[in-house]
């Protein structure tokens, strides 16, 4: 008797240590991927591992992992941010439409901020207390901004960006880019909040279930539109920066970061259906978004085999979180 309970045992064991291994596989894989698409990178082209190129990939990784990390706590709540690229332009307009002078970068982002609060206000008030599905909601929002931004610029833009954000969003030092280190101290912070604060865990518990979360005393709708007014400022955070990376402005600052925003929560592990989710994903998944683009670039790809390339990830990161919502048994 003893020796089938000892054998039992040592048969659990393996099964036991397998599946350990495998759920923190499932849990860190792109963390694993990572370095593997970075080495892959250095095989491909060896100006892919040149520290100037490191630079450039830093600088262009700085937006999307700030804008995904306003997109992965509107995620965790269940719902969705499609007005952030147009948030990202509208702020580019706005850093422009001063006297183009460091005198005015108090006023720039105040007026920005302001904007994104408004907007995440908007976008949390049609979801929480009009029931407006997450997609139409951020969609309007998205379309109203266009609107708006084209009759102020009247479809053209113009105006200088102040010397001090294109420090910001395009300078270095040690060759460093400025725009990381921006994007560490906000990625800390967030980590905080979202992860060692109240607020956090309210954020998860409402995303996991928001009638739990009223059956504990918390107002589910505020913390969503929290979260909503987070990806609109982070947006409006992004969209400064990035207007500093490309010297001047237009109407379409920001472009796609929408999807690739989204795209980098999901192969982050952060789950469409909320509850679930965090920063380091979103910048897991930002950053392996930022490596494949520059891998194609630095090949001379044409422009039409990298959007089939970029729909291709799409493709694979859904069905890894189909497979992945499956085997966890969610419905």
């Amino acid at each position: 008797m003893t020796q089938r309970l000892s054998s039992s045992a040592e048969l659990a064991h393996p099964a036991a240590a397998f599946k350990s291994a495998r759920s923190w596989l499932a849990r860190y894989a792109m963390v694993v991927v990572l370095p593997i698409l970075l080495g892959l990178g250095g095989v491909i082209s060896p100006a892919f591992v040149s520290a100037d190129n490191f630079s450039n990939l830093l600088l262009q990784f700085a937006p999307l992992a700030i804008v995904a990390m306003g997109q992965s706590f509107v995620m965790i709540v269940r719902g969705l941010d499609l007005s952030v690229a147009s948030m990202m332009a509208t702020t580019a307009v706005i850093s422009t439409s001063f006297s183009g002078t460091d005198r005015d970068i108090a006023s720039i982002f105040a007026a920005s901020f302001i904007v994104a609060v408004a907007v995440g206000l908007l976008n949390g008030f049609l979801v929480t207390k009009r029931q407006v599905s997450p997609f139409l909601a951020t969609l309007a929002t998205m379309i109203l901004l266009q609107g708006f931004r084209f009759a102020y610029t009247q479809g053209a833009p113009s105006g200088n960006v102040p010397p001090l954000l294109r420090v910001l969003g395009s300078a270095k030092i040690g060759g460093i880019p400025y725009n990381s280190l921006v994007l560490l101290i906000v990625a800390i912070a967030l980590a905080i909040v979202l992860h060692r604060s109240a607020l956090g865990r309210r954020i998860f518990i409402v995303g996991g279930s928001p009638v739990t979360g009223r059956l504990f005393g918390i107002r589910s709708d505020l913390v969503m539109i929290v979260c909503y007014v987070i990806s609109s400022c982070l947006a409006a955070l992004a969209g400064l920066i990035l207007s500093g990376y490309v010297g001047l402005v237009d109407n379409w600052v920001g472009q796609g970061y929408e999807l690739d925003s989204i795209v980098a929560c999901v192969v982050g592990r952060v789950s469409l259906k909320g509850g679930r989710g965090s920063i380091l994903g979103a910048l897991t998944g930002a950053a392996v978004l930022v490596v494949i683009t520059n891998e194609v670039l630095l090949l001379g790809v044409p422009i039409q085999v990298q959007l089939i390339i970029k729909g291709a990830v799409i493709v694979i990161a859904a069905a890894l979180y189909a497979r992945r919502e499956a085997s966890s048994g969610y419905t």
